[in-house]
């Protein structure tokens, strides 16, 4: 089973925040693919378990931006 969720991240503005967020969340158990689109901030995430929130918030957190 897969479980995809798509969230928003406030304060990205390059390649490099894009790497940040994809490293943090992609250090998260249970994740198996981390799409980030920079332009529109969009995080897709998804993972073969239900992930709570707060675990991703953290993460985007860890790297240095906040989910809208």
């Amino acid at each position: 089973m897969t479980d995809t969720h798509t969230y928003t991240v406030a304060g990205m503005t390059c390649a490099h925040c894009v790497a940040s967020v994809t490293e943090e969340v992609s250090e998260i158990a249970g994740v198996t693919d981390v799409a980030v689109d920079l332009a529109s901030g969009a995080l897709t995430v998804h993972s073969d378990q239900p992930l709570p929130d707060d675990a991703v918030r953290a993460a985007v957190e860890e790297a240095g931006y906040s989910l809208t």
